[in-house]
């Protein structure tokens, strides 16, 4: 099996070179029936172009991959484009054009759809933004993935798209929405005590493994919360790392023996608590 990334940086762009040829070209090389893992990365000023072209060139050609199980669509760093400025497109198309996916990754929030989230094999749903929107969120609540397993998503803050609440979280965690989930991330916000309160003792905490509240503004006031839930002694990890919490607090998580990373600890402004989530540009 073969992992495989694409990308255009700038003067290739300008050069003329484009993300639709280069799937084109992997489709028809020896060894596109071996690509397990396809990572699209910048497509080429993708600040101001979509990943459109990259979306229909996959669908096009998804009959040259029949071996594709991992999918991430916008990895690139700061120096290729902020996150923020990542201009994304409706992927769901993707889904149906490879029913053996296991994974999709997608990174970048601005235009993101997820329109017709169906598939039967997806295990994995991770989208990494500064400021997830709440028309993704219901995608998502709306979706029908009866074996997925791992969902992360980085929320971020309402800067950067983030412009929903708790409301368009909790669709996500009702009972029996995802029947396999055994990872849920929802992390990197900027609403994080929020977050820890409402799934304290939520139902689905007693089918999770591991529970991602990570990146984000949590303070003791959350952490308060959790700690006081009975239902995370059955974590096998509380992810709590970038974190606003007190030297106090933390020492109260290491006493507890429960199976928490109190790692990464922030400080806030003094004067005006200001806290931030670790990804929000």
């Amino acid at each position: 099996m073969t992992a495989v990334k694409l990308s255009i940086d700038y003067d290739a762009f300008e050069e003329g070179k484009r993300i639709e040829t280069e799937i084109e070209q992997l489709s028809k090389s020896p060894e596109a029936a071996e690509v397990s893992s396809l990572t699209i990365g910048d497509w080429g000023q993708a600040y101001e172009n979509s990943s459109e072209d990259a979306v229909q060139a996959l669908v096009k050609h998804s009959a040259s991959f029949p071996a594709l199980r991992r999918l991430f669509i916008g990895e690139m760093g700061y120096e290729e484009c902020e996150i923020s400025w990542i201009t994304q497109t409706d992927l769901s198309p993707l889904l149906p054009a490879y029913p053996e996916l296991q994974s999709l990754t997608a990174q970048g929030g601005t235009n993101l759809r997820l329109s017709q989230l169906q598939h039967e094999k997806l295990e994995e749903l991770i989208i990494i933004t500064g400021g997830l929107g709440k028309n993704v969120l219901a995608d998502i609540a709306a979706a029908n993935l009866p074996n997925l397993q791992k969902l992360e998503l980085y929320l971020g803050v309402d800067n950067y798209g983030f412009d929903g609440g708790l409301e368009d979280l909790y669709p996500l965690i009702a009972p029996g929405k995802f029947p396999k989930l055994t990872y849920l991330g929802l992390k990197n916000s900027e609403i994080q005590d929020e977050i820890a309160a409402a799934l304290a003792d939520a139902p689905i905490l007693e089918q999770l493994e591991t529970l991602d509240l990570s990146l984000g503004t949590l303070s003791d006031t959350g952490a308060e919360v959790l700690l006081a839930s009975g239902k995370i002694k059955g974590l096998k990890l509380l992810n709590l790392s970038h974190h606003y919490m007190s030297d106090g607090m933390i020492q109260r998580w290491k006493n507890s023996g429960l199976p928490a990373d109190v790692s990464d600890q922030q400080k806030s402004d003094d004067e005006d608590d200001w806290r931030y989530p670790s990804i929000t540009e």
